[in-house]
């Protein structure tokens, strides 16, 4: 009995022990009246620091409306050398790039053929003109005949019928011989141009059909760039716009200008081609590509990048800033083009809803909701005047745009 007892007091010390430092550790993770209030209080609105380049100013500037265009450099005046007869090459004179001069000789066809037909129609009009000779002797004996009365009348008109036959074989004669004559001196080849020599399309020993291209020739002292602007483009297209064309192979932009319009479309396509007449370059060279651009309008205008106009939205918008808080505001947007400041890309043009000098973010500002306060960004100035931070640290690479709580700072 007396065992028993002397457990049952020391469980129940156990289990008293055990309850008061139960007591003791739930006191120490309860929280002290002190601290409580400040775990509940409201938290301050949160505050957006823009650096300088989140924050773009409207201004009027010279916007001008392009298209993009492209297509092949070509010789205004260039021309195919082609055989007017047909006969054996003999010889080609020139090579590629050869220079000539209109006139000047570029090729010999072989004229055998040609010489032995020229010497046929001589003879034969040698043989014409006999006839005739026979013909005017026959003709004025019978007249001398019917004066005396020895023929009819009838018989002096026969032979003056026969006389103009004579005459007009002879003719007829004369002409073949102009013709063999012509067909001889075709047979030597001359460049209708002046320029260069761009394509040898025959070698000598071919036997070239009539009509048959034996070389090309290019003059480039004017050079041109054909290219296909869809049909809904078409009618902006005007005589005298000016162009900007790159041209592969060459550094340096080309300046050009709209010199005509086909009156036709093309067929499937239905695109109508426009040439630019090209200003002189060294360099250019004939079948070069080039791509480019046409200013279809310029004026001045309210203008944005394009990244600073919101599209999430059925109308577009962008974010103003007024004061200190940033606000939506819809726009209506005008044409797009290309500023005239070089390095300012393409611009959207704001016919409605801001004016010359507001303030709006730019696309690397991110999508801020209406409301949010804002504060020029110090993070570049404390960095360089903190103790752990680099006294030379670059302004650039700060967070544009980083919430930051008032009460924090």
């Amino acid at each position: 009995m007396k065992r028993f007892l002397g457990w049952t007091v020391a469980a129940l010390a156990v289990a008293a022990l055990a309850y008061a430092g139960w007591r003791v550790v739930g006191g120490s993770r309860s929280p002290s009246p002190d601290k409580a209030p400040a775990a509940t209080a409201p938290k301050a609105p949160p505050v957006v620091e823009l650096v300088e380049s989140d924050i773009l100013t409207v201004s009027k500037v010279p916007l001008a409306r392009t298209l993009e265009v492209s297509g092949s450099v070509r010789a205004v005046d260039s021309a195919f050398v082609k055989a007017r007869v047909a006969a054996e090459l003999r010889r080609v004179t020139v090579r590629e790039g050869d220079a000539v001069k209109a006139g000047q000789v570029v090729a010999e066809q072989d004229t055998t053929e040609l010489d032995l037909r020229l010497r046929q129609a001589e003879q034969q009009a040698l043989a014409a003109r006999a006839q005739v000779e026979i013909a005017q002797r026959t003709l004025a004996n019978n007249r001398a005949l019917v004066a005396q009365g020895f023929i009819s009348p009838t018989a002096l008109e026969t032979s003056i019928s026969t006389e103009a036959g004579a005459q007009a074989s002879l003719q007829a004669a004369q002409a073949a011989v102009d013709l063999a004559r012509k067909a001889r001196a075709d047979a030597v080849l001359t460049a209708p141009i002046s320029g260069y020599v761009s394509q040898r399309l025959a070698q000598p020993g071919e036997r070239v059909a009539l009509d048959a291209r034996v070389l090309e020739i290019v003059n480039l002292s004017r050079l041109e760039m054909e290219v296909a602007v869809p049909p809904e483009d078409a009618g902006s297209i005007r005589v005298g716009q000016t162009a900007r064309v790159r041209v592969e192979g060459l550094t340096e932009e080309v300046k050009a200008r709209v010199a005509r319009l086909n009156p036709s479309a093309q067929p499937g396509s239905r695109a109508v081609s426009v040439y630019l007449d090209l200003e002189p370059r060294a360099g250019l060279r004939h079948g070069l590509f080039g791509r480019g651009t046409v200013v279809l309008e310029q004026r001045e205008a309210l203008s944005l990048p394009p990244s600073a106009v919101r599209r999430d939205r059925p109308a577009p918008y962008v974010l103003r800033l007024e004061g200190d808080l940033v606000q939506e505001r819809n726009v209506r947007l005008g044409i797009t083009g290309l500023a005239a400041s070089a390095g300012d890309g393409e611009r959207l043009e704001i016919t409605e809803g801001l004016a010359a000098g507001d303030r709006v973010l730019a696309g690397t500002a991110g999508a801020l909701p209406a409301g949010t306060l804002w504060k020029p960004s110090t993070a570049a100035t404390s960095a360089g005047a903190s103790p752990g931070g680099s006294p030379g640290a670059n302004p650039a690479t700060a967070s544009p745009a980083r919430p930051a709580s008032a009460a924090s700072r």
